[in-house]
């Protein structure tokens, strides 16, 4: 089980050695106490005192010096700063997926679009606390989810991706310029997107490197993945235009020169994933990269929690001041 430290701290902790004298504090009072009992007055007879003892009234007048201890206790805590740290990496991450029809290529399996549905699912569940978004593409682009902390909605999305729901071809430069429209404004400490794709640039009216430029602009780092094997993979091939699919092996044929300069362009990096194994490997990459980018920024966030105990010292010593001045006055 991981300590207590690790998730709070005191800022001025040099003020808790005050808390050495309580001790001391609560052994003067007994000792205070203890010598009134013994002090009295002169009397021929104990005859009138007989069977009196102490009312609760008397017992209860120590409360008031409890209050008073709590009261100081609460003040060393609030001087000394308490603080808690938040794990939230405040990371805003953009899923930019190519589903064009060649991703129903079964060189990964059941095929391209479904394996990466499936990883970046479970990238998804290793990111509780990180917003993230979904942009879908092919010869146009659409956005499926914007950037949110639920992640049931964002993974529930998924199903509905298929070729086809928009215009066919594979306009790379447009998905990433929706991508980044979707994150710039963003005031999380990074901004990433993961483009995935297994093509060319063939479609959309902006080219991939003007969209890496907007994304360098804005501070948008991007990590791009190639999905296919090398050499010749099962892949749809529509017969005449408009017509239906059949499965050939054709020549994988992505553009990984131009995937490789959006990356480095943006901070980011390419990757190449030629079967389910390397793709899930791949986005375990990118979730260790950014931590480390993340963790060196030295970014941690501090939540204070003074005000709660001095806010109840404060109450404490009021109602302690209270009681002394009504229930429990002293009559002179």
């Amino acid at each position: 089980m991981e300590g207590w430290g690790q998730y709070f701290q005191f800022a001025e902790p040099q003020w808790l050695n005050l808390l050495w004298a309580t001790p001391l504090f609560i052994a003067l009072y007994i000792f205070n106490v203890y010598r009134k009992n013994e002090s009295g007055i002169q009397t021929s007879s104990l005859k009138n005192f007989s069977g009196v003892s102490p009312s609760a009234k008397q017992y209860m007048r120590h409360s008031l010096f409890g209050l008073r201890v709590i009261a100081v206790v609460c003040l060393i805590f609030a001087i000394a700063r308490p603080q808690k740290k938040t794990d939230t990496l405040g990371v805003d991450i953009v899923l930019a997926m190519d589903i064009s029809a060649s991703m129903l290529a079964t060189d990964l399996k059941p095929n391209r679009l479904d394996a990466a549905k499936t990883v970046a699912i479970e990238f998804i569940d290793k990111h509780p606390t990180d917003r993230i978004g979904l942009v879908i593409f092919s010869g146009e682009s659409y956005t499926q989810c914007p950037l949110t902390n639920d992640h049931t909605i964002i993974k529930s999305m998924f199903k509905d991706i298929e070729p086809g729901v928009i215009e066919a071809g594979t306009a790379i430069g447009l998905g990433l310029s929706t991508a980044v429209s979707r994150v710039k404004d963003s005031k999380a400490k990074s901004k990433v997107i993961i483009l995935l794709t297994d093509g060319v640039n063939n479609a959309g009216s902006v080219s991939p490197i003007t969209a890496a430029e907007i994304a360098k602009v804005f501070g948008v780092r991007v990590y791009t993945i190639g999905v296919g094997t090398k050499g010749m993979a099962s892949s749809p091939v529509q017969i005449g235009p408009g017509g239906d699919y059949i499965f050939d092996f054709i020549p994988v044929e992505i553009d990984e020169e131009m995937l490789t300069q959006i990356a480095e362009m943006t901070d980011g990096e390419y990757f190449r994933a030629t079967d389910n194994k390397t793709l899930s490997n791949i986005y375990n990459k990118i979730a260790k990269l950014e931590k480390t980018r993340f963790e060196g920024q030295n970014s941690e966030k501090k939540e204070e929690l003074f005000l709660p105990f001095s806010i109840l010292a404060f109450i404490l010593l009021m109602f302690e001041f209270l009681l002394r001045n009504t229930i429990f006055k002293s009559i002179p």
